[in-house]
């Protein structure tokens, strides 16, 4: 032999054929898991780790012959990776403190490690066995202390109010199972703090529900003579049986109630009698059932439709006599100053003060392209609208990159559509045509000087090319006579002895 089998091997050492076939070494994995019939299984149900790999011959990782005390199986547990057995490491088992030894026993095998919780946390359990070992039914592998429990499956589903309690609030034990499950068990005090102080009873459920304790399903329009509408759906119990509930004999006039809300500051004040139920409904306090439009000659509409009635009506309310143009009330929003005449409806309308009407395709200065967005107050810097220019210079003085070179009338070549489109074209409208060597410049090569209009200037070769003039004026100030525009070298045929004027 080339060495000792390992102890476990040792009772087959006499016997080599108990562990190798001669001349087919292939055949030897076979014999291992004739023996070793559980990692036989795993393979062959392509289960836990061998079943997993990939390397099927065992020899591959355990090489025997080593020694009595030899390790054949040796695992490392920096590099091993669980996901190859049965039992993935997830959550906190996946923690790099958790140390194997946690779970696998050193004397015994790695596969006999238990996969179920209790197996592993049956110390932590603190419902003492209570509940039975399924503690992957609540608890999760990432926290112990958070649980999925489904509480639907009892005998008390939580529902709305319920559903977000904590656990304790109600289980005052780990046991689970001995809490109540009337409603004072646990909303005693509520009772007592805020509610009817005992007045009613014991059985909550009777009025309440678990979606709000402050919220009933007692039905006052079915059991009382006095149908709950609007707002008096929305309002407590408390706030009209202030007695012993339910049981003194109450007014339903709204007087009865909301005098003190007709006393207020802005309110009427006693002024229109006890009747409050000619103007307001149950559904609101603050809007009125009195139709504007259909009992006056004057219908409210726009934000007018939201104005109190008492700004309007400062006197004896709908009494006195109120003019019905705009100006009567507005006058002091007027900020034309009255530039623009009294009737503000032609610009303005009720929706909003704001908002205008106004076509300005009806002035001398339509509002076409960029100009049709832009806001009023950018050309408009007063309310005195018609103190406004209407030449370009005026509002683009900023955008004038070349210094009045070309004059101020911006129009020229600019249009509305964009500052930075320009399509002048200077051949045709101008009497000086670009050609040869003038085709390309820059305009301010021959615009030098600022001015104020339109921008025209000599039209003379000398004009520009005075420095130029070898001549010195000896052939006077025509140039073009002689020369070209392609170059200033270039001499036209049989201009040679030409006599200059």
């Amino acid at each position: 032999m080339p060495g000792q089998v390992i102890q476990g091997h040792a009772k087959l050492e006499a016997e080599c054929r108990n562990c190798h076939v001669r001349f087919n070494r292939s055949a030897q994995t076979g014999l291992c898991v004739d023996c070793h019939k559980d990692v036989g299984r795993d393979i062959s149900g392509r289960r836990g780790f061998h079943g997993r790999l990939t390397e099927k011959e065992c020899r591959t990782c355990h090489t025997d012959h080593k020694g009595r005390n030899a390790d054949i199986a040796p695992i490392k547990a920096g590099t091993f990776d669980h996901r190859q057995t049965d039992f993935a490491l997830r959550g906190a088992h996946a923690s790099s403190k958790l140390e194997c030894r946690a779970c696998h026993v050193p004397s015994g095998k790695y596969r006999e490690a238990p996969s179920d919780c209790y197996g592993c946390h049956k110390e932590d359990d603190k419902h003492k066995g209570k509940l039975g070992k399924a503690c992957a039914d609540c608890h999760g592998e990432n926290n112990w202390k958070q649980t999925r429990f489904d509480h639907s499956k009892t005998r008390f589903p939580l529902r709305n109010g319920h559903a977000d309690v904590a656990c304790d609030s109600c289980h005052k034990t780990k046991d689970f199972k001995g809490a109540p499950l009337a409603c004072v068990a646990c909303h005693q005090k509520d009772d007592q703090r805020k509610g009817h102080q005992g007045k009613f009873g014991q059985r909550c459920e009777t009025c309440h529900t678990d979606r709000n304790w402050k919220t009933t399903k007692f039905n006052h329009d079915r059991d009382t003579e006095y149908p709950l509408k609007g707002k008096h759906q929305l309002a407590t119990c408390e706030s009209c049986h202030t007695g012993i509930l339910y049981r003194q004999k109450l007014q339903t006039a709204c007087i009865a109630c909301h005098r003190k809300d007709d006393q207020k500051k802005n309110a009427h004040q006693g002024r229109f009698g006890e009747k409050c139920e000619s103007c307001h409904s149950e559904r609101s306090w603050a809007s009125s059932t009195f139709d504007h439009d259909r009992q006056t000659k004057y219908p409210l509409r726009g934000k007018h439709a939201q104005a109190k009635c008492s700004a309007c009506h400062t006197g004896i309310l709908y009494k006195e006599n109120l003019s019905t143009t705009c100006i009567s009330c507005h006058q002091k929003d007027d900020e034309h100053k009255g530039q623009l005449g009294p009737k503000c409806e032609s610009c303005h309308n009720e929706a909003s003060w704001r908002q205008t009407r106004f076509d300005h395709g009806l002035t001398r200065f339509p509002l076409l392209g960029k100009h049709a967005v832009v806001k009023c107050e950018n050309c408009h810097t007063t309310p005195q609208y018609k103190d406004a220019k209407t030449d370009c210079y005026s509002c683009h003085r900023k955008d004038d990159k070349h210094k009045l070179r070309l004059g101020t009338q911006c129009e020229q070549c600019h249009n509305a559509r964009s500052w930075l489109q320009w399509d002048f074209d200077h051949n045709k409208r101008t009497q000086f045509i670009l050609d040869g060597k003038h085709v390309g410049l820059d305009c301010h090569a021959c615009h030098k000087f600022p001015v104020r209009g339109r921008a025209v200037i000599a039209a003379t070769c000398v004009s520009c090319h005075e420095d130029a003039d070898v001549h010195h004026g000896g052939f006077g100030r025509l140039c073009e006579h002689c020369h070209v525009t392609g170059s200033f070298k270039t001499m036209k045929p049989g201009s040679a002895g030409r006599p200059f004027r």
